[in-house]
């Protein structure tokens, strides 16, 4: 079917593709029309997990263009003291090599701050802490990445920060919630990332 323009500007006999690529420039899209849907490495909301039982909390799958990972914690609880931690990954997770640390701080207390190396600390300091809170795992460069991210305790009055990064052996496509024992188990809250490209 051969293309007409008529004298309103309207074009036909344009099939779906039937364009040269970088006919339209992004200033000629409406804002409307670009939806999540529409882009190649959308903002992707993960299922969210019960972290009601077992002793951490997985996320595998994350795709290789992702480049911002948000872990956000809901009232998450364990059984014992051990530190929380959050372990990435590719292919299998790391268990070293992660530089930073965590600080907690309230009212009552002198300003605690830890390292430990075998995770992005999430501090801890008895069974009945319940966490909320969100933190960033950001790509940097050649599999590295870093962490920052606050959270608090509904459990009692304080606030809990932590920064650090990790240079991994490949593309990172998992993301772990544990503890440093390993042996203390989830008992309250949810736990769910977010990633983005």
């Amino acid at each position: 079917m051969p293309i007409s323009i008529n004298g309103t500007g309207t074009i036909t006999g344009i099939s779906a593709g039937g364009l040269p690529d970088d006919s339209i420039t992004t200033a000629e899209i409406a804002g409307s029309a670009v939806t999540t849907a529409k882009l190649a490495q959308p903002l992707t909301l993960a299922t969210a997990q019960a972290s009601t039982s077992g002793t951490a909390i997985d996320f595998t799958g994350i795709p290789s263009w992702a480049r911002r990972i948000t872990v956000m914690l809901e009232g998450v609880s364990t059984s014992g003291a051990s530190i929380c931690q959050i372990q990435l990954g590719s292919t299998t997770f790391s268990t070293s090599g992660y530089l930073g640390v965590y600080s907690a701080w309230s009212n009552a207390s002198s300003p605690v701050v830890v390292s430990i190396s075998s995770g992005f600390g999430i501090f801890t300091d008895n069974a009945a802490n319940v966490r909320h809170g969100s933190i960033q795992l950001n790509w940097v460069s050649a599999n590295k990445w870093t962490c920052s991210g606050v959270i608090c305790f509904s459990s009692t009055a304080i606030q809990a920060t932590m920064a650090g990064s990790i240079s991994l052996g490949g593309i990172l496509d998992r993301v772990r919630i544990t503890t440093v024992n390993g042996t203390d188990t989830f008992d309250a809250g949810s736990i769910n990332i977010m990633y983005e490209g």
